[in-house]
């Protein structure tokens, strides 16, 4: 957009001070002639642009001209360079976008804010990629193409066509009304419906995506986190099982990696943590207590912990007899 290139031109005069035409017709990947209509529309504007004639000439901003963004504080400035500094710049496929306008947003900076704000965002560091027990965070991998494609559908409100891998199924085209993106635990996920039904997709699982020219029906109005709040409950609420399990403080994290969510927690007298969760089914939670060994134990249903009784004793009976143990076989080595 030729806004956009007025903005990149002022900024490129800011940073290597006076420039040829043609030097800034490569670094902004257009004609020469573009960039001489940029500067006199620059000019027009009030921005002072001059020209320097000769050998050495080129085209140059007044000393001392900034843009400033008057209305931006210390803390929004830092916030602004704090949220970029994380896994946000992977966030929808806009990782380019992000970074271009957190430059211009330290460029417009008055003088005073500029040093200060740079140098504090530097010692946030937002969701780095592993956590203290050095486990590397989960990120779904989205083909570029794909989230452009499926972002401008969601933009344009227009109808998308999809190859989506569901869990257990072979692959499949289906034409779906997109409502909008959310991102969580670096997973993205597009809200929309199908045949006037909800439907809720991740995108690492949608194969190719196609945006139709056709308009998506769905309201011109919508509160995406009440419905990602109402889409949460229905998920939970279908074919899952909930778990009453006290467990060790020291070991909540581990649990919690496990479950689905949490929909209730409160200490115990002794001093262990008392959770109610959901599980996809009774195996996954029987596997997921199972790793805690003692350090957790399952209060309710009565089902899970009959089965991990069940599977502590068989475990037992078969380390019963210590001593009994196969006889490591002679190595046949001849000397």
């Amino acid at each position: 957009m030729r806004a956009d290139r007025l903005v990149s031109l002022v900024l490129l005069l800011r940073r290597h001070g006076r420039s040829t035409a043609e030097t800034l017709a490569r670094e902004l990947q257009v004609s020469t002639r573009t960039v001489l209509r940029d500067i006199e529309a620059l000019s027009a504007a009030g921005v002072p642009v001059y020209a320097e004639r000769g050998r050495h000439g080129g085209f140059s901003l007044l000393p001392g001209f900034r843009t400033e963004l008057t209305g931006l504080n210390h803390d929004e400035a830092l916030a602004l360079l704090a949220a970029g500094s994380g896994h946000g710049e992977r966030a929808f496929g806009l990782g380019s976008a992000l970074a271009s306008a957190l430059r211009k947003v330290v460029d417009a900076l008055p003088e005073s804010h500029r040093a200060t704000a740079s140098d504090a965002a530097r010692r946030f560091l937002v969701e780095p990629e592993t956590d203290l027990l050095s486990r590397r965070a989960v990120t779904d991998d989205i083909p570029g193409a794909t989230m452009i494609e499926v972002r401008r559908a969601v933009l344009a409100g227009h109808k998308l066509r999809i190859h989506y891998a569901a869990t257990g199924r072979p692959p499949g085209w289906r034409t779906v009304d997109p409502i909008g993106l959310v991102t969580v635990r670096d997973r993205v996920y597009l809200l929309a419906t199908r045949a006037g039904a909800d439907r809720t997709y991740r995108l690492s699982r949608v194969l190719a995506a196609e945006e139709l020219p056709d308009p998506a029906e769905r309201p011109g109005r919508v509160d995406l986190d009440r419905i990602w709040q109402e889409r949460c409950a229905r998920f939970l609420s279908d074919d899952h099982i909930t778990v009453l399990v006290r467990v060790d403080p020291a070991r909540r994290e581990d649990l919690l990696d496990t479950a689905l969510a949490v929909r209730a927690e409160e200490p115990d007298p002794d001093g262990r943590l008392r959770l109610e969760l959901t599980f996809q089914d009774s195996r996954h939670a029987e596997w997921a207590l199972w790793q805690l060994g003692t350090d957790a134990e399952a209060l309710a249903p009565q089902s899970l912990r009959t089965s991990l009784h069940d599977r502590a004793a068989a475990f037992a009976a078969r380390y019963a007899d210590p001593a009994r143990a196969l006889p490591v076989a002679r190595s046949r080595v001849e000397e």
